[in-house]
């Protein structure tokens, strides 16, 4: 008799706490230590003189007198790079170093990796749960932004790895969210989920129908959230003390954090509020106080950049606000007032509260782990990809195969072949975008399908699937069917997608729509020129025997004007139809007579009845 396995945890993993919940007796709960304990571990890890570790409270109160090797906010910078995230560092207590492809925190003589910090905080909530639930959880669902892009989705399993968890599912928080909801309501109708944390934002569309959780769009940014605001408080402070950024210490960074996170959520209750600050070194003393009116005009554009993703998700899912019948807010943010007033504003309907901000989504991510215990089995979920993803083709064009909001999991297959007689391989350029052409899109990975035996151009037949899991994760596989060489790879980017590349993709995508039709246009126009020059070439020493010399000599005119528009790169579209479609109309009767002939050499001398 097969042994039954042990319960599956829900964890999310926090930009500022993590939480861990059970699905048990039917219902999803937090995993507390004991009364008065709220189950969250801030996510904060703090290496001490003596050579400790601290995890969650206890790296809490480490900071104040330990700033230089105590780091927070880690899931921040899970994807990035130093040059990405140079601008941040006056605001961090801490050393980071790095180049274009990596990023590292510095402690002394040791150096960490974003996963590395997680791993500590993952194998905390481990502990604390398990010590809750009275017995050892191994197995987790982990919750993830859902514009993480494949790296970052990578880096949380490799901390959950680097921690001794065995991750059965990575799932989108708003997703997570959603789950909570409906268990929480039993309600049927299409959602919006706004999830402001502490580092990133998400929105995400669901429609809740007989149990299935169907995200119809998603958008945000994961660069984005509350460690903003605590900025925005701490550079006001500043300001109006006038100290110079270059005298700031640790010490006044970390006293600065802790001042302008507690005014931020005393705000939260209060009209107005007291921050007092007092440094020994560099001698620094504040006094004064913060209004929540101005607060809301510190905060003020970011709020908007959230709400401008609300839209591009409406329009994603071909929604309107009056089509959404519930708003639920997530994530300690939307706390805020002024975030609920602006979400109420732009939804036009009361968000609804009902479930902790801090709690709904480890509650989503328990519901997920009861799934697939197979505890409950009225729960189906289906994601989404969040920006489309494709192949370089001829001429330097994107030819999309999953397109953005595809339903997941999914595989698709798509045929091509070569342009270029001969060719002993074949690279597979994968793409990540919702531009026309390669260089307006991000680059995920190359590989290779080599040992091609030699054929003419377009007799290969590469078969590119591309198949994305429940987990989001992407892998690309491609396979020539006439030699049987074959390559596959997961897909793993350098580095995750910046606030910039995020806007740049989606909002470029609309702004160059036009533009960008314009132009693969032309390189599909260059593209099918080149088709016809290549058979001309092929095929005229048979066209001298079949043609009269006149028409050869307009059709060899033809195609020198057409070799030096390709040679100077012509961009007047109206141009290269003309010449092209001339070239077409004059070698079309040769193609035929060359057909014609053929035909005839291969019927000469046999009975109707061989043919």
């Amino acid at each position: 008799m097969e042994s039954k396995k042990d319960p599956i945890l829900g964890i999310d993993l926090g930009t500022t706490n993590s939480l861990g919940a059970l699905f048990r007796d039917g219902q999803p709960e937090i995993l507390r230590a004991g009364s008065g304990d709220d189950g969250l571990v801030p996510s904060v890890v703090s290496y001490t003189q003596e050579g400790r570790v601290c995890v969650g409270k206890q790296a809490l109160a480490e900071l104040s007198s330990n700033p230089h090797s105590t780091i927070y906010s880690s899931k921040r910078f899970f994807g990035k790079t130093y040059s990405e995230i140079e601008p941040e560092l006056s605001k961090l207590p801490f050393k980071i170093e790095g180049d274009a492809k990596s990023l590292n925190f510095r402690i002394g003589d040791r150096v960490f990796q974003p996963f590395e910090i997680s791993a500590e905080i993952l194998r905390e909530v481990q502990k604390l749960a398990s010590k809750a639930a009275g017995m050892e959880l191994k197995r987790a669902v982990i919750t993830v932004p859902a514009y993480f892009d494949d790296q970052q989705r990578s880096e949380t399993r490799a901390a959950a790895r680097a921690a001794g968890l065995e991750v059965l599912r990575i799932l989108n928080e708003p997703t997570a969210a959603a789950l909570a909801y409906g268990l929480d309501l039993k309600k049927e109708g299409t959602v919006a989920v706004y999830d402001l944390g502490g580092g990133t934002f998400d929105v995400s569309i669901l429609q809740l129908r007989d149990g299935v959780f169907k995200v119809l769009s998603t958008s945000g940014d994961t660069f984005l959230g509350g460690d903003d605001f605590d900025h925005a408080i701490a550079e006001y402070i500043l300001d109006n003390s006038q100290m110079k950024d270059e005298e700031l210490s640790s010490e006044l960074l970390v006293a600065l954090k802790i001042a302008a996170e507690a005014a931020k959520k005393r705000l939260s209750d209060l009209e107005e509020v007291s921050i007092s600050i007092h440094v020994e070194e560099p001698k620094f003393s504040f006094e004064g106080k913060l209004d929540r009116e101005t607060f809301n005009q510190m905060i003020a554009s970011r709020i908007k950049k959230t709400l401008r993703s609300c839209k591009g998700a409406l329009k994603d899912a071909g929604l309107t606000k009056e089509d959404i019948s519930e708003v639920v807010l997530v994530g300690g943010s939307t706390r805020i007032p002024y975030v609920r007033e602006q979400v109420q504003d732009f939804f036009l309907k009361t968000p609804y509260v009902g479930l902790n901000p801090d709690e709904v989504v480890a509650l989503g991510a328990a519901v997920q782990g009861g799934v697939l215990e197979g505890c409950k089995r009225d729960v189906l979920l289906l994601d989404v990809v969040p920006l489309s993803l494709g192949i370089e083709t001829l001429g330097g064009a994107v030819t999309k195969i999953l397109l953005r909001n595809t339903t997941i999991p999914v595989s698709i297959t798509e045929e091509f072949t070569t342009s270029v007689d001969n060719q002993s391989g074949i690279i597979v350029h994968v793409l990540q975008g919702e531009r026309e052409l390669v260089d307006d899109c991000r680059s995920l990975g190359k590989f290779s399908v080599s040992g091609l035996p030699s054929m003419p151009a377009g007799l290969p037949k590469l078969s590119v699937n591309f198949t994305i899991d429940e987990n989001g994760m992407l892998k690309v596989h491609a396979h020539e069917e006439r030699s049987g060489k074959a390559a596959s790879v997961e897909i793993a980017p350098s580095i995750g997608l910046s606030k910039e590349e995020m806007d740049r993709i989606v909002e470029d995508s609309i702004e160059n729509a036009m533009d960008d039709f314009e132009l693969r246009m032309i390189v599909e126009l260059r593209n099918k020129a080149e088709r016809i020059l290549v058979a001309l070439d092929r095929t005229l020493d048979r066209a001298r025997d079949l043609m009269e010399k006149p028409q050869i000599e307009e059709i060899l005119v033809c195609a020198a004007e057409t070799r030096e528009l390709l040679l100077k790169r012509e961009r007047n579209k109206e141009v290269l139809e003309r010449v092209i479609d001339r070239l077409g109309d004059l070698t079309r009767p040769l193609a035929d007579l060359i057909f014609n002939d053929a035909t005839h050499e291969a019927l000469v001398g046999k009975a109707v009845k061989e043919v």
